[in-house]
């Protein structure tokens, strides 16, 4: 039997600092999540529903477009250059949606702030750093990074949106981007030179079943987060729940689902990985036909928010270790490049979608076109194959 490997200093540090950085975006990226559909309304432009769902969106879009470029010029000049540039223009999409007094200036701060793509070389550097026996535990640390990440985001938007509004929000985000580059120059170790070996085709990453059924869970995943909080906050408004005490209700949800989500991801590997991973899909599946029949009440949103967040942590752990541990040796910046475009294409669409539905059908509608997307990935997911990497 294989002794288990533990971590070197170099792969401690290269996990921890990666996953700051991670943190740092998605801290800002989620805390304007909350709030900023109940400010949009009031700019001009705001009463258009479909409109602010691409406001919310377009930075999903702009992030698919650019994944793969970035992930491909990552292999030819090296990771760190092209992750502090994207989180410099990411800076600077935020300082001009702070700067924006319509919502079409939003929509271009947000589109800018997309065009800094770097979740596909953060992923490739934390492979690179990382030996193959101890990528799931580093991209597991990054994953609950995310997780406190979104729960901080919940816990500080409505506390922070009363003080210094959502322009301050977006200077907030841009000064983290700022922070994150000063992580990666200072603090992420310096990867080893890239060897030079016979290249996939990007062919045959795309024609890769088993990596097909996770691009399409993580284009799920964060379209049903996205659709999620397109009808959230108006929903507790309604319930009663006035927006500057939303945090009473972000906190504990994200509290006990970050609980919730330990022993999962504690057995999520080895013979249980697949059980695990398709336990939380069906406890995603469940939340939103949960979701469908709360909207309106505060407690059955908590409950179903909650349940919700149990699944999506540990499928949002699980889902970029499982991309490069599948991928083949020679492909994983490729791989992880269509990997984060599909997310951001997820997220696009999710929000996109969401405020059109909205706008046409109503808010109950969201529900039930985040559980059919959820139960397709499902029925696609279920013949899965990821206990061992697919030969190149």
């Amino acid at each position: 039997m294989r002794k288990k490997s533990n971590m070197t200093p170099t792969e401690r540090r290269a996990s921890l600092s990666l996953a700051g950085i991670f943190g740092l975006r998605m801290l800002g990226m989620f805390i304007i999540l909350p709030v900023f559909a109940l400010y949009a309304v009031q700019l001009p432009g705001g009463g258009n529903k479909t409109l602010v769902g691409l406001a919310l969106g377009i930075y999903g879009l702009t992030q698919a477009l650019l994944q793969i470029p970035l992930g491909w010029l990552s292999d030819r000049i090296g990771r760190k250059p092209v992750i502090m540039g994207g989180l410099l223009v990411f800076a600077m999409g935020s300082f001009v949606a702070a700067g924006a007094h319509t919502l079409d200036g939003v929509i271009v701060g947000r589109a800018i702030q997309g065009s800094g793509a770097i979740a596909a070389a953060l992923i490739a550097l934390t492979a690179d750093l990382t030996r193959p026996e101890n990528r799931t535990p580093a991209m597991a640390m990054i994953g609950v990074t995310i997780g406190l990440a979104f729960t901080a985001s919940m816990a500080l938007s409505p506390i922070l949106y009363p003080v210094i509004g959502v322009p301050g929000l977006f200077v907030l985000t841009g000064l983290l981007a700022l922070t994150a580059i000063a992580v990666t120059r200072w603090a992420v170790p310096n990867p080893p030179n890239l060897v030079a070996m016979d290249r996939v085709s990007f062919g045959a990453v795309l024609s890769n079943v088993e990596l097909l059924r996770l691009n399409l869970g993580i284009f799920v995943l964060h379209a049903s987060l996205m659709a999620t909080f397109m009808v959230v906050p108006a929903a507790l408004v309604q319930g009663g729940l006035a927006q500057p005490d939303h945090w009473k209700f972000y906190i504990p949800v994200m509290i006990i689902s970050f609980i919730l989500m330990v022993p999962p991801v504690a057995f999520a590997h080895g013979k249980w990985r697949k059980q695990v991973f398709l336990g939380a899909l069906v406890v995603v599946l469940l939340s939103h036909f949960l979701m469908h029949f709360a909207l309106g009440k505060v407690w059955g949103t908590a409950i179903a928010l909650t349940v919700f967040f149990t699944g999506f942590n540990v499928l949002e752990a699980s889902l970029p270790s499982l991309v490069t541990l599948v991928a083949p040796p020679n492909a994983k910046g490729t791989a992880t490049g269509v990997y984060s475009t599909t997310q951001f294409l997820g997220t696009f669409s999710g929000a996109t979608f969401a405020g059109m539905l909205t706008q046409h059908f109503g808010s109950g509608v969201v529900p039930l076109f985040t559980a059919g997307i959820t139960f397709l990935w499902l029925v696609v997911a279920w013949p899965m194959n990821v206990n061992k990497p697919v030969a190149p």
